[in-house]
């Protein structure tokens, strides 16, 4: 009798274990197979959130099958304690295994709301943008530029959001003044800028920030990477570069930053002004006049006068030889990279071309043929034509 009930128990045993293992390789299955989800979502994770609560929220969201077997899961891979707080984007059929991850892994949201605070050369903005998961891209939710209108409710009624997103972005080509008057006005910012950073010392970039963060760290993180860009590209520099120092380069690339916003037309533009510098020609160049007006300190906002043409200054390059003394504005990689390196060609005039871009000229005759072509269609345009370099 006692041998039978030993046998029927031990019978019962492994039938149990071969359930249990049946039910263990169905739930690893589960938990690392394709999830349901037909569509990316953002998940939140609220700070103090348990397990329970986010498995729970991820059931009702459609992003797992079983809350129980995410728990069990997150546990066995002693994640259960790692959940971060912030919005997080799950894409479609992201297994329980892969969901588990994003939501541990810490670092920035990936999903949710972002503020970039847009500092142009002309105006600034403070842009409120939405991830939309489906379809992986941001919608505007508000704008306003902070010099001249005060924050929409749509702002202001979200600013507060502990997992808010920030960014800062220059323009290629505003000046160190206009940065520093832009990050005083920007309220997510808090400290005092002792003073006003040399021109062209700032890179045009993007930059992560956080609500709180200090104001002249923030510019001493975009003067740290300007001179890696320039460090990094002068050691590329062609070997007929005409400039002894970096930083002469770095006054060529501010004047070719202002004359062309075309990227693939900036090795040309460079050209330009490099072979009338070899020449003994003067460079002649609107902006470098402009900003011997303002310093930088905001557009001139009218055209240049004759007088201001023939007027000495520094900054005159239709009267000076040379280079200006400093940068007259902060110049992006690319041009940096263009006036280091640039195009070999003939070329010592250009014009607009009424496409946008510029029509170039190898004696002062092509020149003059080009800006007729241009004087026409300004004329049916009844538009003033943009700056560019002028005959002698």
């Amino acid at each position: 009798m006692w041998r039978s009930v030993a046998s029927n128990a031990l019978t019962l045993f492994i039938v149990l274990l071969v359930v249990a293992a049946g039910l263990l390789a169905l739930g690893r299955e589960r938990f690392s197979g394709p999830g349901p989800l037909t569509e990316a979502i953002c998940v939140r994770v609220e700070r103090g959130d348990s397990l329970s609560a986010v498995s729970r929220k991820l059931e009702e969201q459609g992003a797992v099958s079983d809350a129980r077997i995410f728990r069990i899961g997150a546990d066995y891979s002693d994640k259960a304690a790692g959940l971060k707080f912030g919005s997080y984007l799950v894409p479609p059929a992201a297994s329980m295994s892969q969901v588990l991850d994003i939501l541990t892994a810490g670092g920035q949201s990936t999903c949710g709301r972002e503020v970039n605070y847009r500092i142009g050369v002309l105006t600034s903005e403070i842009i409120l943008r939405e991830l939309d998961a489906a379809t992986n891209s941001f919608v505007e939710v508000a704008k306003f530029d902070p010099a001249v209108a005060e924050a929409p409710a749509a702002y202001t009624e979200l600013a507060g959001e502990d997992d808010l997103r920030w960014r800062v972005t220059l323009a290629e080509g505003v000046t160190s003044w206009q940065v520093v008057e832009s990050l005083k006005r920007a309220e997510f910012l808090e400290g005092e800028i002792a003073e006003v950073p040399p021109e062209g010392t700032l890179a045009p970039d993007s930059y992560e920030v956080t609500r709180g963060g200090d104001r002249a760290a923030l510019l001493a993180e975009m003067a740290a990477r300007q001179s890696r860009v320039l460090a990094e590209l002068w050691e590329t520099r062609s070997p007929e570069a005409p400039y002894e120092t970096p930083e002469e380069a770095l006054i060529m690339a501010s004047i070719v930053e202002k004359e062309t916003g075309i990227p693939e037309e900036r090795p040309q533009v460079a050209s330009v002004f490099v072979n009338r510098l070899a020449q003994g020609m003067r460079l002649q160049t609107d902006p470098t006049v402009i900003y011997g007006i303002t310093k930088g300190e905001g557009a001139l906002g009218r055209g240049l006068r004759q007088s201001e043409l023939r007027r000495r200054t520094e900054y005159n390059t239709y009267v000076i030889d040379g280079l200006p003394p400093t940068p007259i504005a902060n110049p992006g990689r690319l041009s940096i990279e263009a006036a280091l390196n640039p195009a070999d060609t003939d070329y010592v005039y250009f014009v607009a071309d009424g496409s946008g871009g510029h029509a170039f000229g190898r004696t002062l005759e092509e020149h003059n043929r080009n800006v007729a072509a241009w004087r026409r269609i300004e004329a049916e345009r009844g538009q003033t034509p943009p700056v560019g370099v002028q005959s002698d």
